[in-house]
């Protein structure tokens, strides 16, 4: 079984990152000596990737202030809103306000992507993007479609967003789907998570789509999400029950969140490597992707940077116990 390791969301900023953005902000600093910071920052992120031998680099998505700016700032009918508690964290995002049918502006996620990804790394990178579900709860909804019909929209969108950016060299996307979890669809709301998702795969060329749930307990929504057409399913062992999984009836990959980005404590490799060499016999996926349980912007970037230590003592732990290859 083939054992791969990615971050699965964006990284944290530093504090000399952060410190600058609020002086630019106050006018002490230029546009140009932030944009050479955020360039230095995005190369580290880059650089602690191929240290730890991940799979699939991101580069840290350090730009985006939230996982919804790209879109409520370059999509049409979207505006950006007021500022809105991220789920049970102490971390905020803008709350993306839609006034009318939305509408993607070809190019304009790929111009967000980090430039390292964009310059040498396209064939290997991991695109991040919300899920449809979890975007069209989180959209303040003034556009007079229902969420249904939203959610069905947003998913024939991100397909297009995902067809343009296969064809400008990228072949990984991650949509974040914590609401699948958090607060799970039910009866005609779950038939347009699964419309938008089928929209999604129409448009993939073949491409690995990744759908990560955290925040949550994804063992009750295993019926929903083995139905979703992606190629792996992403769990947040901190949220999920791991005894409760259940095998895929399709030949879906498996995502384990092994690092908990809520706690700054760090895990036992061997306890991690245990517990995911349980689900590989038992569930027997065709592969296993491990990595945060959610996005590690939640922690100070130096204990995300010691947490990530695990991944690759893991497989190399996994590798001992005949698990991974």
């Amino acid at each position: 079984m083939t054992v791969r390791t990615a971050l699965s969301g964006p990284f944290p900023r530093s504090e000399a990152l952060v410190a600058a953005t609020r002086d630019l902000d106050r006018g002490r600093t230029t546009p140009d000596a932030v944009e050479a910071l955020y360039a230095h920052a995005e190369i580290e992120v880059l650089a602690l990737e191929h240290r730890l031998g991940v799979d699939a680099p991101t580069a840290g998505y350090l730009r985006w202030q939230d996982i919804y700016r790209p879109i409520s700032e370059s999509w049409s009918g979207f505006s950006v809103g007021p500022v809105t508690r991220l789920f049970e964290t102490n971390t905020f995002f803008r709350q993306p306000i839609l006034l009318g049918p939305p509408e993607r502006v070809p190019g304009a996620i790929a111009a967000r992507i980090p430039l390292p990804l964009r310059t040498g790394e396209k064939p290997r990178a991991k695109i991040v993007l919300p899920g449809p579900y979890t975007l069209a709860q989180a959209v303040d909804n003034r556009s007079g479609d229902t969420t249904e019909g939203l959610i069905q929209r947003l998913g024939r969108l991100l397909g297009d967003e995902l067809h343009e950016l296969h064809g400008r060299g990228y072949s990984i996307f991650q949509f974040q789907e914590p609401s699948l979890v958090v607060d799970p669809p039910t009866g005609p709301r779950a038939e347009a998570v699964l419309a938008a998702y089928r929209a999604i795969e129409a448009r993939s060329s073949g491409s690995t789509t990744i759908v990560w749930t955290y925040f949550g307990d994804a063992a009750p929504e295993h019926a929903l999400l083995d139905r979703l057409p992606v190629s792996v399913i992403g769990v947040d062992l901190a949220e999920t029950e791991y005894e409760r999984l259940r095998p895929w009836t399709a030949s879906k990959g498996l995502g384990l969140g092994v690092i908990d980005p809520r706690t700054t404590l760090p895990e036992d490799p061997a306890e991690v490597a245990a517990i995911v060499h349980d689900l590989a016999a038992r569930l027997q996926p065709p592969e296993l992707w491990l990595g945060p349980g959610g996005p590690l912007d939640l922690l100070p970037a130096e204990a995300a940077v010691r947490k990530l230590q695990l991944l690759p003592t893991a497989r190399q732990e996994l590798a001992a116990r005949g698990s991974a290859r």
